[in-house]
């Protein structure tokens, strides 16, 4: 029995020392050491000059447009083509061409309808003009992986010179023998104004957003195949 005083007594100074070390302030804690960052890869661009076709299976065409300020609509067209012939050493000379088949309008599911009448006289009049084209007039090169492609686009009946900001993802000489030809591939994309192509149906009114916006925005990704992968001798 002599032993329960003790006990008390150890059970009473822990019991002390637990609320002494609650009330204590705790260390500041050590901020987690960061990882160090992966280095970025670096895109090839060991492709050879010549020739490329547009692979169509590797490319989208898309656009935004804003509706009547709640949204950013996002369509696109499936049936398009390219050819490009390019040097990696002379960025500045290359050559793009290309065109699309305008009622290859692609929508996300639209009204019973919608699609027939933006082929319509108010819009696109694709009876009338069912292709637009784009021919490049100029590179300007900003960069190691970066340019500027300036060229004509002829929409709706309308040339107008416009402006696409390309990026380089990269390029190889070939990869026998799954990809037996040279391949490089683009991300691109620029801003045109519907109006300036005599497309101005259900532009808002000034001071108004209830429409469908003049600016459009447009997007490319591109991969081309080029000259057969050379034999090795």
């Amino acid at each position: 029995m002599r032993l329960l005083p003790f006990t008390f007594g150890l059970l009473a100074v822990a019991g002390g020392l637990s609320g002494l070390a609650a009330c204590s302030p705790k260390p500041a804690e050590k901020p987690p050491v960061a990882a160090p960052e992966a280095p970025q890869a670096v895109a090839p661009k060991d492709f050879p000059a010549g020739e490329y076709k547009l692979d169509k299976s590797h490319a989208s065409l898309t656009f935004t447009v804003n509706h009547t300020g709640f949204s950013t609509y996002t369509a696109g067209f499936d049936a398009f083509d390219a050819q490009l012939t390019i040097d990696p050493k002379a960025p500045e000379a290359a050559k793009l061409t290309a065109s699309v088949e305008v009622k290859s309008l692609d929508l996300p599911t639209p009204p019973t309808g919608f699609h027939d009448s933006l082929m319509g006289a108010q819009w696109f009049d694709a009876a009338k003009y069912p292709q637009m084209t784009f021919v490049s007039t100029r590179v300007e090169k900003t960069g190691d992986y970066t340019a500027k492609i300036y060229g004509d686009l002829t929409l709706h009946g309308v040339t107008k010179p416009v402006m696409l900001e390309a990026t380089l993802n990269g390029g190889y000489a070939g990869f026998a023998p799954y990809d037996p030809a040279a391949r490089v591939g683009f991300s691109a994309k620029g801003t045109i104004k519907r109006s300036d192509f005599g497309i101005s149906y259900g532009i808002p009114a000034p001071g108004t957003v209830m429409g469908v916006g003049d600016s459009v925005g447009i997007a490319i990704e591109a991969e081309f195949s080029g000259p057969p992968l050379k034999a090795e001798k």
